[in-house]
This record gives structure tokens, C-alpha cells and sequence, in this order.
């Protein structure tokens, strides 16, 4: 079986709307790197506790942030989170 080469795709948070979590933990299998490197556990566990935004679900399997929290998230920790 032959391996499929993955491209690497520019991550760019929009200034507003909303954004899935592979966009904000990113995506190796679909080449989308991560704005916030934590794992998708590390990331729901700090949902919980506060430390990153609530989540906005759109539906039964569909969850969002707002890319204004993201934002203000990252630029409340100076860049390095």
C-alpha cells in the first residue's frame, strides 16, 4: 500500500466566526498545524477546568469556538501558551 504524501496547509485563525478543534490542536493526518500545540485530551481537560474557552455546540456531533476567544486567548498568554 502506498503511502499518501500530505501537504501542510497554512493555519490561519480568522479574526471572527468560528473555528473547529482540529484547526485550533491541529491535524497531522490531514497536514494542518496546530495554533495551540496541545493533544485534543489536554484541550478538553482544560475546557473543563476553565483555562481555555467554552465551547459552542452547533450540534449533537458538532462543536465550535468562537475565533474571538481563541484570540483573546492567545494574546492573554503573550504569544506563548
Amino acid at each position: 500500500m502506498e503511502k499518501k504524501e500530505v501537504q501542510a496547509v497554512p493555519n490561519i485563525l480568522p479574526e471572527s466566526g468560528l473555528v473547529r478543534l482540529s484547526q485550533i490542536v491541529g491535524d497531522r493526518k490531514n497536514g494542518i498545524p496546530p495554533i495551540i500545540p496541545v493533544s485534543k485530551s489536554a484541550w478538553w481537560s482544560g475546557v473543563k477546568t476553565g483555562r481555555y474557552p467554552a465551547a459552542v455546540k452547533l450540534g449533537e456531533r458538532t462543536t465550535c469556538w468562537r475565533a474571538e476567544d481563541i484570540r483573546a486567548l492567545i494574546e492573554s498568554a503573550g504569544g506563548a501558551i
